[in-house]
This record gives structure tokens, sequence and C-alpha cells, in this order.
């Protein structure tokens, strides 16, 4: 049996190497291929982690995340970006300068600032950078509370957070409520200078690694195949919050999202 590629949409990736294989690159591959979508992937930094924790990164240098970049775009028809470490002020400066070159395509921004336990991945240069040069070209951010308040330091409520980030050009926001305090996670999606519409997930009892890629992949690959922005967000959250509950503890930390959970032939 044969298939047409061309049914297959390609989404391209910068995101940083993660070995333990929970986050990262390895993350978004498995999400994306999970929607049925081709990952073509930018390595931005490396680094050295486990499920515990990150202990290290290094980011590549400029020109090799640019080439790399190049590469594919001149060889394949990119339905979406999707970003996510970047590692630098000077990777966030080339990125911006190949997401202007091809402004019809959507992208979708986990705003990686720090590890599933607290590592600072993003210094307050780059947090700037973020927001100057990449907010402005996003069309879906999907930070948590505590990305959304480094993003938008000066406002003193979530809601107050999600209007900054609105302002700063970002076409729909995803507000992640998975550490609030609160009986449920509250994701809070906004566009248009207005709160379009809450989701409530039942609070599952692990701490997870690769949340937050898992979903952001997810919603790409979905954008990928033709489906408008909430439609995307919506079911992405669905098939994140699934990939969670039937997730697995490999190592020694948190657990890891099942993002192939589907495949399986019963429940968890």
């Amino acid at each position: 049996m044969t298939s047409d590629i061309k049914n297959i949409p390609v989404v391209l990736v910068f995101a940083g190497h993660d070995p333990s294989g929970g986050a990262g690159i390895q993350a978004d591959i498995e999400a994306l291929a999970s929607q049925g979508c081709h990952a073509a992937t930018v390595i931005t930094a490396l680094t050295t982690q486990d499920t515990l924790d990150v202990s290290d990164f290094r980011p590549l240098e400029v020109a090799d995340v640019i080439t790399q970049a190049r590469a594919v775009l001149e060889d394949m028809p990119v339905a979406v970006f999707k970003l996510g470490m970047l590692g630098s002020v000077e990777n966030v400066e080339a990125v911006h300068t190949i997401l202007t070159d091809y402004p019809e395509i959507p992208v979708v921004l986990d705003p990686v600032l720090a590890s599933g336990r607290g590592t600072a991945l993003a210094d307050e240069e780059l947090v700037e950078a973020m927001k100057a040069l990449l907010l402005p070209l996003t069309t879906v951010l999907t930070p948590n509370s505590l990305e959304a308040r480094a993003l938008a330091t000066g406002a003193d409520t979530l809601d107050a957070c999600a209007q900054a980030l609105l302002d700063n050009g970002v076409e729909y926001l995803l507000l992640t409520g998975s550490h609030e305090l609160t009986p449920e996670v509250v994701n809070r999606l906004y566009h248009e200078n207005r709160l379009l519409e809450t989701f409530s997930w039942e609070r599952l009892p692990h701490s997870y690694h690769g949340s937050g890629c898992t979903l952001a992949a997810s919603i790409a690959g979905l954008l990928a195949h033709g489906l408008e922005p909430f439609t995307a967000i919506h079911e992405a959250q669905d098939y994140t919050w699934n990939a969670l509950r039937q997730g697995y503890r490999p190592g020694l930390g948190q657990h890891l999202p099942h993002r192939f959970f589907w495949a399986g032939d019963d429940e968890a």
C-alpha cells in the first residue's frame, strides 16, 4: 500500500535535545507523530538532564540553527513552526529572522523558561528578546502561570498577564493552570483582548516531564491539518490530558506522558 506524502503535513520544530527522551525534541516528535504529522527538527541546545532535573545546557551556534532550518525550508512545505527551548538571545534573533521570511506560516510558541523542577533555562535578557521578537509573530502561545508572570512582570493578576501578552502581539493565548493551587487544572484561552474559553481538567496525582512540549506540539500538529485555532487548542488539551493520565515513570524522577497511548489495545 502506498500513501500520498502530501497528505502528511510538515511541522518545523525548534527545540533542545533532552537525553532522557521526556521533553524537548523527542517529545515534539512523538506528539506530532500522534497527530499524523511529520516532524522536521532543528536542535537549538544540548542539555544534560534526566527525569529529575536539568543540570546543564549548551545552546548551539547561531549558524548551526540557521543552516538546519534553511535546509528544511528549502526542501519541504512547512505548515507550522513550533518553538520550544531556544537557549540564547542569539538563537532568538536567528529564529525571528527565519519567521519573518515566512509570515504566512503559523507559529506555536512554548516559552520554555525553566525546567519542571524550577531550574532556570532563560535569563532576563533572553526573556526580553522573546517578548520583543517572537511574541508579535506568535499565533498560539502556551505559557504556564509561572511563565506568564515572567513574561508580563508588571501585571498583578493572571488576567492582566494575559492582556499584556495579547497586547504584545500574541493572537491566541492558552494559559495553563497546572502550577496553581486549584482542585482542578484550569486552562484559560484568550483571544482578541478577552477570555474566550475556560477549560477544566481533572488534576492528576503526579508531576510530569514534557507536558508543556506535548501540549504545544499537538496544537501545532492539529493546526498543520488545517483546524482553526480554537478547535486545535481544545483537541490538543484532551490528547495531552490522556497522555498524562496514562503516563509512566521510567526513572527516579517525574512521570513522562505516554504520547502513544492511543496505539495500545486497552486502557491504562
